[in-house]
């Protein structure tokens, strides 16, 4: 019944494409950092308007192929925003969430090609602590079948092996092991920043340390905020959605193996938080 709730809204989007938003802005990740708690947050606000089917449309990633009018479907209709800005005097901005844009080859590109102007927010956390939850997530969904998180990671490289490349050489190819066995991988942040940079611009990519996200997520939402150009209306309702149980401890060398892996990168991390990484405190 859902899914077919779904592709009416979606025929209906179609239909009605010349009418509806691009989105201003999109959380781009990084997977298991606290994009849904940020989207459900930032969508409480009376001028941020979120998409009509789902958090992520996964439009750049994993669904170039079905063109910009299968995109613009996914978003409201003009005449809202309309209706919005004559009562607040205010531009309403959209967006919408999908957390393998930060890592996918090729999104970059596409976002810079399609969205000019837009602005991306990307989450960071302890990367060890990411790639822990992401392998957990990973095997709960029925993506990962190796149980052990540290033959998991010593099993990446080889997974991952020629994906990305792949990926490149042919735009509508998807690749389950880099999509969802890229536990190290996707903590190199800066490495997806510098790729990320260049096309869209410095100034329009606001990077986000989640730990201070949940920490005083009152101060992190204002800094948000003022980068998208919005005043504060209310008092949002801030929630931590999809957390897990945290998985059983990781062996001490394993954990001082990784932490010295993510050093480099945690230090280049430095100059988009504007401050050391909150778990290199």
């Amino acid at each position: 019944m859902k899914r077919s709730a779904h592709a009416f809204s979606h025929t209906a989007g179609r239909l009605t494409v010349s009418g509806r938003l691009l989105p201003s802005f999109l959380i781009i990740g990084a997977q298991r950092c606290g994009t849904t708690s940020l989207y459900r947050a930032l969508a409480q606000h009376p001028l941020v308007l979120k998409p009509v089917l789902r958090k992520g449309v996964h439009y750049f990633d994993m669904a170039y192929g079905k063109g910009p009018s299968w995109y613009r479907a996914h978003f409201p209709l003009k005449v809202t925003a309309h209706r919005l800005e004559r009562r607040f005097g205010i531009r309403p901005l959209t967006f919408e969430s999908s957390p393998y844009y930060l890592f996918h080859p090729l999104s970059a590109s596409r976002i810079a090609a399609d969205l000019a102007g837009v602005k991306l927010i990307a989450l960071v956390r302890d990367p060890v602590e990411r790639a822990r939850s992401a392998h957990a997530h990973e095997v709960a969904r029925g993506f990962e079948t190796e149980s052990s998180f540290e033959r998991a990671i010593e099993l990446e490289p080889y997974r991952l092996d020629g994906e990305a490349e792949r990926l490149c050489a042919d735009p509508f190819a998807h690749s389950r092991a880099h999509r969802h066995h890229a536990y190290v991988a996707r903590g190199q942040y800066t490495e997806q920043l510098a790729r990320l940079a260049p096309l869209v611009g410095r100034d329009r990519i606001l990077v986000i340390d989640s730990g201070c996200f949940f920490a005083t997520p009152e101060s992190v939402y204002d800094r948000i905020l003022e980068f998208l150009g919005l005043p504060r209306l209310g008092d949002p309702v801030f929630e931590r959605h999809n957390a897990r149980p945290r998985p059983s401890g990781m062996p001490a060398a394993l954990r001082q193996r990784l932490s010295e892996h993510f050093a480099p990168w945690d230090a280049r991390l430095e100059p988009w938080l504007g401050d050391r990484p909150s778990w290199r405190r």
